[in-house]
């Protein structure tokens, strides 16, 4: 976890993301990680993240352009 993927236009890097995500869903799916407490300061991260409505992409927005 921690990592982060640039350029999200090609098929590798999004297999290489949803791959990612499917190792971090079954890691924390393991019993010994659900039975610890998770971090009050990224449980309101995350929460302030997914409250965030989704950027509407464009064909003419420009990826770079989306991150500023």
């Amino acid at each position: 976890m921690g990592q982060q993927i640039q350029g999200w236009r090609s098929a590798s890097a999004q297999r290489l993301w949803l791959s990612m995500l499917i190792d971090t869903m079954e890691a924390i799916s393991r019993p010994e990680l659900r039975a610890v407490p998770c971090d009050e300061q990224l449980l309101a991260t995350v929460r302030a993240q997914l409250a965030r409505p989704a950027l509407a992409r464009t064909p003419y927005a420009s990826a770079y352009s989306l991150r500023n």
